[in-house]
């Protein structure tokens, strides 16, 4: 390795590169299909009409000037097409500044969408792929070395997301420091995946031993990346275990697909050679362009820095508008017990029809429909669902969206997984919370069913298009 190229680093870029691409991909075709319902011009929380009221988003975006869900699947699916261009490792062939423009357009198109995607948009994962996908401009082209620099910045980047995750955990829930958290967490959790019910029934004591683990992997291992080779490999090594283990445990979007990418940055492998900067891997442009990036990236640190270290250290947060050197990390709060909105409808009398069940694709729904697999497709109103029925605000979109049932609006109905209605309005809607729990070993033997639920009341009375 000389001060700025990289030997034995070819795989990492290849996965970087590549990696991120692909959650790229996810990321825009996930929103061409779901957003124009959750947040066009017709949708749940229109784009214009948060334009009209906040003045100025909270970043930089194409649609401050205009917005139409034309322009906006014109932005999707070309993010898409270019993402699948570096998946193919079609940019990587020319010079640096090939995959660097590229990489620039997917970071800033999609920066254009969460930056007026409102609360649809508001998770983790969404700045760490913007974050991600700008560094990834810097990784060179198969013509160029494998920048040190970059492969730094990238680490430093896992370093935040993991150490910031075990912190948060440290300073939230007491069931994190007493090794119960997942006691709970399989069962509670979002969107719980074909094997959670699996893992929750582990014994106890194994859970224990799962969230001592956890700590390690995030609060110890993260400073061996920065160690000399081959410890770092090692590091990279836990890091990327202890996310498979959380992707068969449940479903959390492209979260853990992504770190697992992103723990590539310190994986060494004995092929690849670097070649001295300024020689023909490494022009002094690039040289130039990467060490201005070095040095941005230097700066905006301290303020994720401090966090790190803060007695109100805040999760998945920016510190800037253009969604760089952010702050992360996830379930500082275990949930006990699960709730769940359902949403029903009926074609009789509110107080003695039948109500008819409509089915969300992530959502428990039905005690034995088996939890599906999605992740890493990102299913966002299901998502919302479950903070819904935690208590967080959500009636600005939620009354839209039973109004949106009413009118058998279809691109609504294709956001969901069952419509009872068969495309035709019903005359009344009504949304209930329910509890749910996992059935025992002996209650899944005797039904087949997953769940066991008890409705609670409701949460939306039923009302109909007439009011």
């Amino acid at each position: 390795m000389d001060w700025f190229g990289a030997s034995g680093y070819d795989l990492a870029r290849w996965v970087l590169q590549r990696g991120i691409a692909t959650v790229y991909v996810i990321a825009f075709v996930s929103s061409a299909r779901q957003f124009p319902a959750l947040l066009g011009t017709h949708g749940l929380l229109p784009v214009p009409r948060y334009l009209a009221r906040a003045g100025r988003p909270p970043g930089p975006t194409l649609f401050r000037w205009r917005y139409s869900d034309t322009l906006f699947r014109w932005l999707a699916w070309s993010g898409a097409a270019l993402a699948l261009a570096v998946v193919l490792g079609l940019p990587q062939r020319g010079p640096a500044w090939v995959p660097m423009a590229v990489f620039a357009l997917l970071w800033l198109g999609y920066m254009s969408i969460v930056n007026v995607g409102q609360v649809f948009y508001g998770f983790g994962w969404e700045i760490l792929l913007l974050e991600a996908g700008f560094l990834a401009a810097f990784l060179g082209s198969d013509e160029t070395t494998t920048p040190v620099i970059t492969l730094f910045a990238f680490r430093w980047l896992v370093f935040r997301l993991e150490f910031g995750a075990g912190m948060i955990k440290m300073r939230g829930d007491p069931a994190w420091r007493d090794l119960t958290a997942l006691y709970y967490h399989h069962e509670t959790q979002p969107m719980p995946n074909p094997l959670s019910w699996w893992f929750h029934h582990l014994p106890k004591p194994l859970h224990k031993v799962e969230v001592l683990g956890n700590h390690v992997a995030q609060l110890v291992v993260p400073f061996f990346l920065f160690a000399p080779q081959p410890v770092a490999t090692v590091a990279a090594g836990i890091v990327i275990a202890t996310q498979c283990w959380l992707v068969l445990s449940g479903n959390f979007a492209w979260l853990n697909v992504i770190t697992i990418v992103l723990a590539f940055s310190a994986v060494a492998t004995p092929t690849g050679a670097g070649t001295a900067a300024g020689g023909p891997g490494s022009p002094a442009w690039f040289v130039a362009v990467v060490l201005g990036m070095g040095a941005l990236m230097l700066v905006l640190s301290w303020w994720p820095l401090r966090n790190l270290f803060s007695r109100n250290q805040i999760m998945n947060g920016s510190f800037n508008r253009w969604r760089l050197a952010n702050a992360y990390g996830a379930f500082g709060t275990i949930t006990r017990e699960r709730y769940e909105v359902v949403v029903e409808g009926t074609n009789g009398d509110p107080d003695t029809g039948d109500w008819l069940e409509y089915g969300f694709h992530g959502k428990p729904g039905e005690p034995g429909r088996m939890p599906r697999q999605f992740a890493p497709y990102h299913l966002r109103l299901d998502w919302l669902l479950w903070f819904l029925a935690l208590g967080s605000p959500g009636l600005n979109w939620f009354v839209p969206l039973l109004n949106k049932l009413l009118d058998a609006d279809p691109a609504t109905l294709r956001l969901l997984r069952h419509d009872p209605f068969a495309g035709t309005p019903p005359a009344w809607v009504r949304a209930r919370i329910f509890s749910y729990r996992y059935s025992t070993w002996a209650q899944w033997r005797a039904t087949g069913d997953w769940w066991v639920r008890e409705p609670l009341g409701d949460f939306v009375p039923p009302f109909s298009a007439s009011g």
